[in-house]
């Protein structure tokens, strides 16, 4: 089972750059973040014609995630537990029934700027759900992963110049140790399992040709349980898409698991 992670960054503006690397890549399921759209805007019927179930939970203009899927899904799950009242669109899970059946949870983590302030009190709280739903995964012994934009440089390995985000969220100590604090339940970060250099980013900021000088920073990951890593085979990140036409701020991230 081939499953990917994409912060799309508007699913309208990057419908053509998704589809060519939908069909350049084939993969099983695709977990996408930020495509800026309600449900009901949402292109549907493309990629159900690319052979795709898809299931949304949008927000207009921001943030929304969704999921497509080759094999059959279900128990879709939309929001994060924890607190009612959130209604920003960042989060939505399913079992996806292959040889073995996976649940997957997609998430698009708050960005937490500018430090202080409401929003940077936001993520903490957000990550503190997190921490709690990760809780539950872990005790319920499922085969069971979460991927999405963390919004979180886990270690100076993960920036190209890691000095220039020592103030930003996504590097504070605090959220960094949030962060920890779901590996350290039990999950794997499966990218380091495979990959232990620096140099590999998922991210390349539009300003100040970020892509064309490699400045990057890694911040979309997948989290697996220890059921699910046993399953690992491999783990990417296409690179490459982000210097072809319109393309989104992020590229995609993708694992393939023996189920």
């Amino acid at each position: 089972m081939k499953i990917a992670t994409f912060n799309i960054n508007g699913i309208k503006a990057r419908i053509q750059s998704l589809t060519n690397w939908l069909k350049q890549a084939q993969p099983d399921v695709v977990l996408l973040q930020e495509i800026k759209s309600i449900d009901e805007n949402f292109p549907r019927e493309w990629f159900e014609s690319m052979g795709y179930q898809v299931e949304t939970h949008g927000q207009k203009s921001f943030n929304g995630v969704a999921i497509l899927s080759k094999l059959p899904l279900e128990d879709v799950v939309r929001g994060l537990p924890g607190d009612i009242n959130d209604l920003q669109a960042r989060w939505i899970e399913a079992t996806v029934i292959g040889k073995k059946a996976v649940r997957v949870c997609g998430l698009y983590l708050p960005n937490g700027n500018p430090v202080p302030g409401p929003k940077y009190e936001y993520k903490l709280q957000w990550m503190q759900r997190l921490q709690n739903r990760a809780e539950e995964l872990i005790k319920s012994e499922e085969i069971a992963l979460m991927a999405g934009d963390y919004n979180i440089i886990p270690q100076r390995e993960d920036a190209a110049n890691p000095d220039d985000w020592t103030t930003d969220a996504a590097h504070l100590p605090q959220s960094r140790a949030s962060y920890r604090k779901v590996i350290n339940l039990g999950f794997t970060e499966a990218f380091r399992i495979k990959n232990y250099d620096a140099g590999h980013y998922s991210f390349w900021d539009y300003q100040a040709g970020s892509w064309q000088r490699d400045n990057g920073i890694r911040i979309d990951h997948f989290l697996l349980t220890p059921q699910c890593a046993d399953l690992l085979n491999d783990i990417k990140i296409d690179s490459f898409v982000r210097g072809g036409e319109k393309p989104s701020d992020h590229v995609p991230v993708w694992l393939e698991l023996e189920a």
